[in-house]
């Protein structure tokens, strides 16, 4: 019991990523679901709808409980939040393009397509938030 509490401590951040990640998965595939299939939006704005209110609870929860920032000094905030977006901006690319080419031009199913989106751009979304974004936190 106690090798896995030991585990569990040195895994920490890894596994608080993972489940905000999966909340934050959630907020843009539920979010896209809806704007695509319930009001019949198309895929590129939809996509796009859904990845702005993800980045929202992302910031947050990354922000609290990933990485610990607890830091509410506006100038942190404000680097924090503009390094995040930046990042983010990035993955977004990926999204759109991938969503563009395997749903609009290869027709493959877009639920699919979004799900397997969502776990490449949740590892580089770690990779950034990690070594760019949270890096140095005095909490």
């Amino acid at each position: 019991m106690i090798k896995i509490f030991d585990l569990f401590l040195k895994h920490k951040e890894k596994i608080a990523y993972v489940f905000w990640g999966g909340v934050t998965t959630l907020v843009n595939i539920g979010t896209y679901y809806i704007f695509a299939h319930i009001l019949h939006i198309g895929t590129m704005i939809s996509t796009t709808i859904a990845w702005i209110l993800a980045i929202l609870v992302a910031y947050i929860t990354n922000k609290l409980y990933v990485f610990n920032s607890k830091s509410f000094n506006a100038n942190i905030v404000i680097r924090e939040f503009i390094s995040f977006v930046i990042c983010r901006l990035l993955t977004w690319g990926i999204d759109l393009a991938t969503m563009y080419i395997f749903v609009n031009i290869l027709k493959f199913n877009d639920m699919i397509i979004k799900t397997l989106s969502n776990v490449v751009v949740i590892i580089i979304n770690y990779i950034l938030s990690k070594l760019v974004i949270f890096k140095n936190q005095a909490n």
